[in-house]
Parts: structure tokens; C-alpha cells; sequence
């Protein structure tokens, strides 16, 4: 076992509260340094940057973790770049200057941070909150940069996936692009037509099941996603869909900043809460082509709700849509099937990938296993 030693985190890192900048100060043009208010952009380890800041508060240095300190707290990245901080979100700096390992020892020991949690009902962390965490580290300086390399490796090759999957969706896109040159206010050629999305949608709502936060920490042989309105929220120890469907938000969050609506494309078994419409393709339309096609199609003059955003079964139904001629559908379905294929192999690595990190991360932290010996 490697050699523990019990610290505060603030004896063995630096930690920067954020502090926003007036808006007027704000664009999307790249001007100035880049900006995080929050976690609204962060990825699975670094953040993409559409804000930018012309007069700077509170800083983070390229390579500092940088963790959002309102709901939902905790959600960690690094900064590849110095940027400034907005008020959710504060950056935390190792003194040694093993940030890697300093990220997954905050993400193996976040729960001891929630459970301290004393803002709002939103919740929210303050400066002693986070300085005051205290934390077994492995002592031994070079044994940390193992064990951070061993962990990082992982999630580089979960990184490397992601990124080929954007590739593969970007040429299904590129491919739709051409197959379906026509928008709803375009003449169309013969065989082409104007429909509505009730048309061509299945929708599966009536087998969705909420479940509480309760009665899933409650479970134990949790293998099975639960997703949400915007995302993968959990894990379930049960299944209510087994098959490929398209989720598209129905409450709460439901389309991005351009109008579009926030969709996730699922297979396999899974839970559903009542916060996404389920949805599978009719008349033609599989899956993967509906979701190329939503991908495609704002949403946004069918919202409703001024305090909820929501996107009901009867307003999604009646959004207007060009309806291709059937020879058109099948030659692209059989286009992008292979495409899709293998973004669903390179997904379940990842899956397979995230249970090996995950059930190291906690042996690793805790010293359970010698990283002393061994060669990266």
C-alpha cells in the first residue's frame, strides 16, 4: 500500500473564488480572454470557450481545475488556457503542481464536499467549504503523477472516441445535408412534400416511469442508464426500454441557445424519466435519420411555459417538416447505418472504459494499490 497522509485541502492547493464581470463587458467574438460563468459548457474534461470577457476579475491559470460551486456543484474540468471566473465556478491549483492528480482526488472525494453543501435550495459551496475539505492523499509526490497517469490514459482513450463520434456524426450531417437539400419554405421537386412531424414519429411516453433520487440510491445492481430531459442522469438496477429511440427534452431544459432541441440518441436497455419524450421513426424514418433530421429543425416557436420551458406531444406533432421521397430515405438510412454503428461500438467502450476508471479511482485514492513499481 502506498504511504496516506491526512490534509486540508487548503494546506495542499490554492483556491480562487470567481467573480463576474459586468455583462457589458461579454462576447462571443473572441475578444478578450475566455470566460466560464458556470458549468453550462464544461465537457468531460475541459470546457469549450464561447464566452469571452474584455475586462478580467478573478483568473485561472491554464491547467487548474476548475469546479462549479453552484447547483449543480461539484462538476469538475481543467482550464487549458488562462481564463477568467465567473461567480459559479472557482479554480483550484495544487501547490506541487499535480493538478491531474488533484482532479481525481476532488472527483473520488466530492462527496464529502455535497454532503456539506450550505446554500439555497439550489445549493452552493463557499471558499472554507473548499478549503476546509479534509482528504487522505497519497504522500509520495511521483506516486500521484502515476496514479494520474493511469487514470488520465483511461480517459484520454474515452476522449479519443468522443472525438470520432463528432466525426461520424459530422459526416451523417454532411450526408443529410445532401440527400435533404430542401427546407419548409423552399419550392420542392416532385416526389418531395411538405408533412408535419406527427407523420412520421412514433412517440412512447406512456412507458415512462419517474423515479425518485431516493428510491434509486437505493438500489444496488445499478447497471442500467437512467436518462433525463438533457442527460444520462444515473444508473438503475432496471429497465423499461430495450431497443434503439431518439430522447427529446420535453421540460425543463429544452432546446440549446439556437433554437434546436436537446436530443440523445439511445440504445439498449435502459430508464426513462417524464422529462424526455421517447421517440422511434415511421413512414421510412429510422432512428438515426430522425435524429439527423431534429438535429436540423428548430423548435423554439413551440415552447411554451414562461417559468418551465416544456415542448408538449400536440406542439411537437405539429412542426412542419419536408417529407422526402421514399427511395431518397433508404438509399441515406443505408448510408449512415454503418456510421452509427460504429459510434454505438466506440459508446460502449467508453461505457466499459468509465466502470474500469471508476472502480480504480477509489482503490487508487486510497492507496490500495502500489503504484510505486510501476512504469508508464
Amino acid at each position: 500500500m502506498s504511504e496516506m497522509k491526512k490534509v486540508r485541502l487548503g494546506d495542499i492547493a490554492e483556491v480562487t473564488m470567481g467573480q463576474s464581470p459586468k455583462s457589458e463587458y461579454y462576447n462571443s467574438e473572441k475578444q478578450g480572454i475566455p470566460f466560464l460563468q458556470g458549468n453550462r459548457t464544461f465537457g468531460r474534461r475541459y470546457p469549450v470557450f464561447d464566452t469571452y470577457t474584455t475586462l478580467s476579475t478573478k483568473m485561472a491559470k491554464a491547467g487548474d481545475v476548475i469546479m462549479s460551486v453552484r447547483a449543480p456543484v461539484g462538476d469538475l474540468n481543467f482550464t487549458p488556457v488562462d481564463m477568467c471566473l465567473g461567480r459559479g465556478v472557482c479554480s483550484i491549483r495544487m501547490k506541487n503542481g499535480n493538478h491531474e492528480y488533484l482532479f481525481y482526488l476532488l472527483k473520488y472525494n466530492m462527496p464529502l464536499l455535497l454532503n456539506r453543501e450550505n446554500g439555497s435550495v439550489f445549493g452552493s459551496v463557499n471558499r472554507n467549504d473548499i478549503i476546509g475539505l479534509e482528504l487522505n492523499i497519497v504522500d509520495d509526490s511521483d506516486e500521484q503523477k502515476k496514479i494520474a497517469r493511469y487514470l488520465s490514459m483511461i480517459d484520454d482513450k474515452i476522449e479519443k472516441n468522443d472525438k470520432i463520434n463528432n466525426n461520424l456524426l459530422e459526416q451523417a450531417q454532411t450526408l443529410y445535408n445532401q440527400y435533404f437539400p430542401y427546407s419548409i419554405s423552399d419550392k420542392l421537386s416532385d416526389g418531395w412534400r411538405l408533412g408535419t412531424v406527427g407523420e412520421i414519429i412514433e412517440i412512447h411516453d406512456s412507458k415512462r416511469i419517474p423515479l425518485s433520487g431516493a428510491e434509486r440510491m437505493s438500489m444496488e445492481n445499478k447497471i442500467y442508464p437512467y436518462y433525463g430531459a438533457a442527460s444520462l442522469m444515473d444508473y438503475v438496477d432496471n429497465f423499461i426500454f430495450d431497443g434503439k429511440y431518439l430522447l427529446m427534452g420535453e421540460d425543463g431544459t429544452v432546446v440549446d441557445d439556437l433554437g434546436y432541441p436537446i436530443l440523445q440518441y439511445v440504445w439498449g436497455q435502459f430508464w426513462v424519466n417524464n422529462h424526455a419524450h421517447v421517440l422511434t421513426g415511421k413512414r421510412g424514418f429510422n432512428v438515426e435519420s430522425l435524429y439527423m433530421l431534429f438535429k436540423r429543425t428548430p423548435v423554439k416557436s413551440i415552447v411554451t411555459g414562461a417559468v418551465q420551458q416544456k415542448i408538449s406531444q400536440a406542439n411537437l406533432r405539429s412542426i412542419q417538416v419536408v417529407i422526402p421521397p421514399e427511395a431518397t430515405l433508404i438509399e441515406y438510412n443505408n448510408q449512415i447505418e454503418p456510421l452509427f454503428a460504429l459510434l454505438r461500438t466506440n459508446e460502449a467502450e467508453n461505457r466499459s472504459l468509465s466502470v474500469l476508471r471508476d472502480t480504480l479511482l477509489p482503490k487508487l485514492m486510497n492507496g490500495d494499490i502500489d503504484v510505486s513499481t510501476i512504469q508508464l
